[in-house]
């Protein structure tokens, strides 16, 4: 009874929002300035997305030094494969507590942690002799990763105006995009170790730029640190924040009447749609297969017949234009309908990919299944930013309250965690039995995946958190 009186608080606070919004426009526009693009917001914007790129280049940086790698030091496939997935393994760990981090700390804070870890795992493979090294600065860059791939759109959606959220929290993927595009290219002209100790650039920048941003305003309420939100709120829209305070404090004053939620109290039936959202997204994001075509991308083309240099280097760029596309696209025609564009674009370019592989089998169009391998692999790595990359983490930052946030972020990151490192750990060895059967299987699940999101997925565009979260609540009730 007392989270349904809490519920209808939020639904009422966000009606007197609407009227209040109504009260102060004059010609459809808002006198208030919360909207508007400031300095310290950009550079809010900026610092923090600069973790996108640390955890792009993280997962990118085992496909252009798997040879080297396993040549210096004499690795074998089950070796390497160890490594790339010691990724996801790590990440297990900091899926477990990056929500629970979060919310004790405060995502700056949390940031901060994150960056210091990069750069200890960096140091710890650029300067490793023994592959024991080179997997424990890999088990620590996943534990980082994870925890920032977790506060890095949840931060940015808690301080963007509602209008601009989508959009900026979408340049989490374009700063994923534009990571593993570097590390991609600048890993065709220098050596692995050298490419590791470029890896710690963003982090040192990250650092510095963490001492001039705010905290996140409905962080800074929720724990009550009122004068503190203020400050931060102000800094960020530069204008009159008197509306959108008293907005916020009605929200928060109904979330605290709702009872703290604990891990077993998650699973009943009032959290059961947005938490079957959540941790469907999270895997289905992975178990399409991403970490396995981004981590051994260069085996990939020499398997398929085709030059892994020239094909390195499409796949780098092919990603910049759809993530950008994403950006542009996401406040303008919403999350749900860049998806549905996307994951029939992730099933027909694994269905491109395993379909060539079946024509070089049979020594079928001889010549040509090499192009066909390459058209479906950049088919996919185009669709995957703009819906399942972008909008999936943009729906993951919206759609849990506040009370259960933390505590179902670090659900949904170990489960993203998990299937990240069943498709990492297994890729390999799937590809040694059948190159086809392998991309068949990620068609396959691309496929249940657009069905996920036609049947269960909710559009958030336009809305405050708020809203987002009265709406979602007791759905399956």
């Amino acid at each position: 009874m007392k989270e349904e009186v809490s519920v209808q608080l939020l639904l009422n606070a966000n009606t007197n929002t609407n009227h209040q919004h109504r009260l102060n426009e004059v010609d459809g526009k808002p006198l208030s300035s919360s909207s508007s693009i400031t300095p310290t917001l950009l550079l809010s914007v900026f610092v923090t997305v600069l973790g996108s790129f640390s955890c792009g280049y993280t997962v990118g940086y085992s496909s252009p030094t798997q040879a080297q790698i396993m040549k210096e030091l004499d690795l074998s496939t089950a070796d390497y494969s160890l490594f790339g997935s010691m990724l996801s393994f790590g990440g297990i760990f900091g899926a477990i507590v990056c929500g629970r981090l979060a919310d004790y700390l405060g995502r700056k804070h949390a940031l901060r942690l994150t960056v210091l870890i990069y750069i200890f795992g960096w140091l710890s493979i650029a300067t490793g002799q023994r592959a024991w090294l080179l997997d424990l600065g890999r088990w620590l860059l996943g534990f980082s990763m994870i925890i920032g791939n977790y506060v890095v759109p949840v931060y940015i959606a808690e301080f963007a105006p509602k209008n601009l959220r989508g959009g900026f929290v979408s340049l989490h993927a374009l700063m994923t995009a534009v990571g593993s595009s570097s590390v991609f290219l600048i890993g065709l002209v220098t050596t692995w170790r050298t490419l590791a100790l470029i890896g710690t650039t963003s982090s040192l920048v990250q650092i510095v730029g963490l001492f001039f941003i705010p905290e996140s305003p409905r962080w800074l309420l929720m724990k009550s640190k009122t004068n503190a939100f203020e400050t931060a709120l102000q800094q960020l829209r530069g204008g009159s924040v008197v509306n959108e305070a008293a907005d916020l404090r009605e929200s928060i004053e109904a979330l605290h009447q709702v009872e703290k939620v604990r891990f077993l109290q998650l699973f009943q039936k009032k959290y059961a749609y947005t938490l079957t959202v959540g941790i469907g997204l999270a895997a289905l994001q992975c178990l399409v297969g991403l970490n396995g075509i981004l981590f051994y991308a260069s085996s990939i083309f020499k398997s398929a017949g085709f030059s892994a240099t020239v094909g390195t280097i499409a796949l780098a760029l092919i990603q910049l234009p759809s993530v950008g596309l994403g950006v542009l696209l996401m406040d303008k025609y919403g999350r749900r309908p860049l998806l549905m564009i996307s994951v029939p674009g992730l099933c027909l370019g694994c269905f491109l990919a395993g379909l060539s592989f079946v024509f070089q089998e049979h020594r079928l169009l001889d010549g040509c299944s090499s192009y066909m391998a390459l058209t479906g692999l950049l088919f996919y790595i185009a669709s995957y930013p703009v819906g399942m990359g972008g909008a999936a983490s943009v729906i993951l930052s919206e759609i849990y309250p506040l009370n259960i946030k933390g505590l179902a972020g670090s659900i949904c990151s170990v489960v993203l965690c998990l299937a990240g490192w069943i498709v990492s750990y297994t890729f390999n060895f799937l590809m040694e039995w059948s190159s086809s059967g392998t991309f068949f299987i990620m068609a396959g699940i691309s496929a249940f995946t657009i069905v996920f999101v036609a049947k269960l997925v909710p559009e958030t565009k336009g809305r405050t958190l708020e809203e987002i979260h009265a709406s979602t609540s007791n759905v399956w009730q």
